[in-house]
């Protein structure tokens, strides 16, 4: 059921202060001033108000600070506010984390999803007319591909990583609440986003930030795992697109068909970096390590995102390298947010803007 572009509609969004999340609110908050958009997000490392400093005053947009995971909080922030639709990115997301802390993951991507939906259905009393819950996840959920084959909407299940197997676990919730409460939702499965804003925790803005610094560029095992890159402005026109065109109960996956092993990724990174800072070709590429591989390391991911594009009309706009090039260019013109966040200084700014 189409969802209305008119007034009065006011949509949370969890983890608008993130890298996905904070394109979509910016995107939400100018397309349509009509709405009330209120961003939710604990401010974890990897939330940086200085993403949405851009939209922070306008006057259909409002931050909240706090937890999914605390499902008091949760329930109060449902009864003060009248939400018609719920757009839910909040997510731990490196997998190299979860190794490390699974149960955080848990905490968040299972537990934080679930007091969601315990609060969407309290608060909605099953009039759902005109509301909907929108679920963000990953095309990791499916596990591991071979050398040929795509990801459909109807590929089985079978996470390799606890980071996966918490989002798996969270789509079965929601699909769930579907099922057992009438609970209107969607949900899409996405590939690997790169862009502007993004932490440099992972690959690609890792890559940027240590070449920029002559620091070394590990790669895992032999650098031949596969991915499918989606550049994360036409991921945050498809979440608009299927937050307001999706058909309920259907899920929809959301890739760039721009697959590259990663050492192919890797040198094709190099190679721009060294053109953006005047070195000599081939100088970047002397920074590649290669470092012992992470354990449950998917061999590769590749997304069929033919029926969103048959259904609602999205397809990506950006190959792999006019997404790397534009990519590049923000952090190279953009290095007081970066140098912030190697600093950590960029942790403070909710105590200059928000004066707590």
């Amino acid at each position: 059921m189409p969802i209305s572009h008119g007034q009065n509609h006011t949509v949370l969004i969890t983890g608008g202060a993130g890298f996905i999340g904070s394109h979509v609110v910016r995107k939400m908050v100018m397309a349509y001033p009509g709405y009330l958009i209120v961003n939710l997000d604990k401010l974890t490392y990897a939330g940086n108000l200085e993403n949405l400093k851009d939209v922070e005053n306008y006057p259909n947009y409002r931050f909240i600070k706090g937890d999914i995971a605390d499902g008091y909080f949760i329930n109060d922030l449902f009864s003060n506010w009248n939400f018609d639709g719920v757009i839910h990115l909040a997510a731990e997301s490196h997998v190299d984390r979860s190794i490390e802390e699974p149960l955080e993951f848990v905490k968040t991507n299972v537990l934080g999803t679930v007091n969601l939906l315990n609060a969407s259905i309290q608060n909605w009393k099953k009039n759902y007319e005109r509301k909907r819950f929108y679920h963000i996840s990953t095309d990791e959920v499916y596990g591991s591909l071979g050398d040929t084959g795509f990801f459909s909407e109807k590929t089985s299940y079978k996470p390799n990583s606890p980071y996966s197997a918490s989002k798996a676990s969270s789509d079965h919730f929601v699909r769930s609440y579907g099922e057992t409460y009438g609970l209107p939702y969607v949900i899409s499965n996405c590939s690997n986003n790169y862009g502007p804003y993004q932490f440099p925790e992972k690959l690609i803005p890792l890559f940027i930030n240590n070449i920029i610094q002559n620091k070394p560029l590990p790669v895992y095992g032999n650098g031949k795992n596969t991915r499918d890159w989606l550049f994360v402005e036409d991921h945050a026109n498809a979440i608009d697109l299927v937050y307001h065109k999706g058909i309920n109960k259907e899920s929809y996956n959301i890739g760039g068909f721009n697959e590259r092993q990663n050492i192919d990724l890797v040198k094709l990174l190099c190679s721009l970096m060294d053109k953006r800072l005047f070195r000599n070709e081939g100088e970047s590429e002397k920074l590649i390590t290669f470092v012992k591989d992470r354990p449950g390391h998917d061999l590769r991911y590749a997304i069929d995102a033919t029926k969103i594009n048959k259904k609602l009309g999205w397809k990506s706009s950006v190959t792999l390298e006019e997404g790397l090039e534009m990519t590049i260019d923000w952090y190279l013109a953009n290095d007081d947010w970066l140098n912030h966040v190697n600093s950590g200084e960029y942790q403070d700014y909710y105590k200059m803007r928000y004066k707590q």
